[in-house]
């Protein structure tokens, strides 16, 4: 069975000169993670460490493709994914976020596990809205979306009038 243990960069052990670690991630690295927002994907991950006076830039660059479910028809789509982002990590006592892009490790241990680092990455590299490019969406929910968007422009929901009620809140912006 695969671990997370793969991701594991230890800090303490690197020299000088940078260090570079590369990863295939798929399916796989997805599921161990039990995310709900990307479980499938297939990307490449370079990671280059450089030790700093006191404290590690890690540059992470990722390629790749992720699954992804359309906003509009909720069919699985392919997203592409390109980014690059840095991470400053320091040793101290204990393990703590210093914000966005700075991480202690607890000095004692001196490593660091990037996985989760690499997810989240990732799932920021996704853009908010993603939809099939126009006429890739499934049509039968097209056609659905459709149906009811003419429903609610002729004030009707299935074939329903209107609740009357929400006439007097559109007299209230009448007034304005």
């Amino acid at each position: 069975m695969a671990t997370l243990e793969h991701y594991i960069i230890d800090l303490k052990a690197l020299g000088e000169e940078p260090a570079h670690y590369e990863y295939l991630l798929d399916n796989d690295f997805f599921a161990l993670l039990e995310t709900t927002e990307v479980q499938k994907g297939a990307l490449k991950v370079t990671v280059d460490v450089r030790k700093q006076a006191a404290s590690f830039e890690l540059t992470f660059q990722i390629e790749g493709e992720v699954v992804v479910l359309c906003d509009r028809c909720l069919d699985e789509m392919t997203q592409p994914i390109t980014s690059t982002d840095k991470l400053t990590v320091k040793f101290g006592e204990d393990y703590s976020d210093e914000g966005d892009d700075v991480v202690i490790v607890p000095e004692d241990e001196g490593i660091i596990n990037v996985a989760w680092f690499i997810y989240e990455f990732i799932a920021l590299a996704i853009p908010i809205r993603h939809v099939h490019a126009a006429g890739e969406c499934n049509p039968e929910m097209e056609r659905k979306l459709q149906e009811h968007l003419t429903a609610n422009e002729a004030g009707e929901t299935a074939g329903k009038p209107a609740d009357p009620r929400w006439e007097g809140l559109k007299n209230i912006l009448d007034n304005n």
